[in-house]
């Protein structure tokens, strides 16, 4: 128990250890970028100022001027006499004329000081994390931003005075500026610059500063006095146990949770499983159970410790800072998100409406499709084996059609890394799907071109067999052989194809075989023993019947093809092959020899080329006749 409270002291002080860090490394990083922010602020704080002094100037020199002349013009008419009625109107119309402009021009000013006023950006005086008040102009060869300095400056020494007394400070009028002053030390001077940046006469605000500084050194004092850094340290000790032991307790309970329900909790844990494969044994559950138990256990504590820094850095005046930092730093991004979420509603309403109607339009195409692939539905010029592809081709456009008008409403879609990543990703699907593109495209007018379909013996190029499938990239086939074969769709468009399928059913399909027999035997003959061989062969139609043709006549020989009919084109390999046999039993049976590649006129003394079982069983080779020549 002493062990395991040793090791929870160290994980903690680790902790306040890495927060600690990290926040004066946030506050060093957020003081560098502060400068240089505010030297920035200064230059333009500069320039605006300039402006605003000009504007001043202008205001007063215009209505020094305006008055001069209209002192002038008032003194001629009182000093004209009273019978000169006439140059009187004019000197009065001249005179209201001047004052009428002098108006005009106090309105267009006082409508560029406005302007100017909404532009500049005051430098705040904070005396303890409280802004009691914005310098907007310079005094002297002081800028703003070092007036500021100075009165915190003058403010600390003053409240780290505790015989402070709120009477001494007060407000004296000067020749150019109102000064607020603590017994002989001059705090601040506001001069007729501060009061046009505020709009406000330079005695009423010199007395309002007054009341500003004398309440934020009296709270200061309140805040900073014996009693109430006792209470803080009180509070502070509060938090910390109270934090100790949530902390503590809370890991009691997970260890609880360990031992209950996983120990004793068995019969739940049975593993995970999917059909026949196991994803996760029940020890593999068990740990992974206890490491997500211990995840959690560790998030909730980091979780704690950062909720309650801000309570602890709240405590005290100097750090109430920190504390908002750091509830700046959870609620901000919540604000964000859920205001991101709330401003994203109409867009996301939009992209399910979009996506609704695509999913109908494209089920009611697929209704249609389904319907013109089991005829029930006529088209004409357009056959059912187009259904399917046509329909995959139309949900795959619609699709990308939504894609289309969706992609803008995504979030993020118009940052600079998702657009990107988007050129990224087109380019390398751009270079390396040539190959693809051109497979696809073959397929869809492979498919529109019905050279063949699922099922039918086809040959293209050397590859001979049946189809049994075709996607949009390529063709599957198997051969007679039973060997699977894929070709790219590009190869096939690109090659012939003979389809031995497409006109079996309707013409039939003529299978045809040439065989050579010697001028010595009648052609009627072996037309008769090829017609039979032909009609005793399975598969073969007598109806349109076979026919014979004499193909060539050869120097030793004449060429006789036979022709059949078959509607079986898948097993052409298996008809010729009978066929063969027929023939040959035929021709051994009529007593023809087929005499291939050529025939030779001398055969005394030779033995026949017919098999003995179709020879006479008298039969005797016979001898070679000699001849004596006289």
């Amino acid at each position: 128990m002493h062990m395991l409270k040793y090791k929870f002291s160290q994980s903690f002080s680790l902790i306040i250890a890495v927060f600690i860090s990290f926040f004066l490394s946030s506050n060093w990083a957020y003081a560098q970028t502060a400068k240089d922010e505010n030297a920035q602020k200064d230059s333009v704080l500069l320039v605006q100022q300039t402006e605003g002094k000009k504007l001043i100037r202008k205001a007063d020199s215009a209505r020094v001027s305006d008055s001069l002349q209209a002192l002038v013009i008032q003194a001629e008419i009182d000093n004209l006499n009273a019978t000169d009625i006439k140059k009187s109107e004019l000197l009065q119309r001249k005179l209201d004329s001047l004052k009428q402009a002098q108006i005009e021009q106090d309105a267009r000013i006082n409508k560029q000081v406005d302007s100017l006023r909404a532009i500049t950006v005051g430098v705040p005086v904070i005396f303890h994390n409280d802004t009691l008040l914005s310098l907007y102009a310079k005094l002297g060869p002081f800028s703003a931003r070092d007036r500021a300095k100075r009165i915190v400056e003058k403010l600390n020494i003053i409240a780290a005075n505790r015989l402070f007394e709120a009477e001494q400070i007060k407000v004296f009028e000067g020749e150019e500026s109102y000064d607020i002053l603590y017994n002989e030390m001059i705090i601040m001077s506001i001069t007729a610059r501060d009061a046009f940046f505020v709009d406000k006469p330079r005695e009423q605000l010199a007395n309002e500063y007054a009341d500003k500084l004398t309440n934020a050194i009296i709270t200061y004092q309140d805040s900073t006095g014996p009693i109430t850094i006792i209470m803080q340290l009180f509070k502070l000790i509060l938090v910390l146990l109270f934090l100790f032991y949530l902390i503590k307790y809370m890991n009691r309970f997970f260890t609880l949770i360990n031992k209950n329900l996983i120990q004793k909790g068995g019969k739940y844990i049975n593993g995970i499983k999917f059909k026949n494969y196991e994803f996760l044994s029940v020890e593999r559950e068990t740990q992974l159970i206890r490491w997500l138990l211990k995840v959690v256990k560790w998030i909730i504590i980091l979780l704690l410790v950062y909720l309650s820094l801000p309570l602890i850095f709240s405590i005290f005046p100097s750090t109430q800072g920190l504390a908002e930092t750091l509830f700046d730093l959870i609620l901000n991004p919540i604000k964000d998100f859920v205001s991101a979420v709330v401003g994203y509603i109409s867009e996301l309403i939009t992209i399910i409406v979009i996506v609704v109607i695509a999913r109908y339009i494209v089920q009611f195409i697929g209704f249609l499709a389904r319907e013109v692939e089991s005829e029930k539905l006529v088209i004409h010029n357009f056959y059912p084996e187009w259904a399917r592809p046509t329909y995959t081709l139309l949900k795959i456009v619609i699709y990308a059609f939504s894609f289309i008008v969706i992609f803008p409403l995504l979030p993020g879609s118009d940052s600079p890394a998702f657009k990107g990543v988007s050129v990224f990703l087109g380019v390398l699907i751009s270079l390396g799907s040539s190959s693809a593109i051109s497979n696809i495209i073959a397929g869809l007018v492979i498919t529109y071109m019905r050279a063949f379909k699922i099922g039918d013996r086809v040959k293209i190029g050397d590859i001979t067999g049946d189809v049994l499938g075709k996607t949009m990239l390529v063709t599957h086939m198997r051969t007679v052989k039973n060997e699977d074969i894929t070709i790219p769709n590009a190869t096939v468009l690109n090659g012939s194809t003979i389809n031995y399928s497409s006109s079996a059913k309707t013409l039939g399909l003529i299978l045809n075989t040439t065989i050579t027999i010697g001028y010595d035997v009648p052609w009627k003959k072996v037309n008769e023993l090829l017609l039979a061989a032909a009609l005793k062969t399975n598969h073969i139609k007598k109806d349109p019947s076979p026919f014979v043709l004499q193909t060539s006549l050869d120097d030793f020989y004449v060429s006789y093809q036979i022709n059949a009919y078959t509607e079986n084109s898948g097993q052409a390999s298996r008809i010729y092959s009978d066929l063969h046999a027929n023939i040959q039993d035929a021709f051994n049976e009529a007593g023809v020899e087929i005499m291939s590649p050529h025939y030779r006129a001398a055969r005394d003394g030779n033995l026949s080329t017919m098999p003995p079982e179709y020879l006479p069983k008298d039969y005797k080779t016979p001898g070679f006749n000699l001849t004596k020549n006289k």
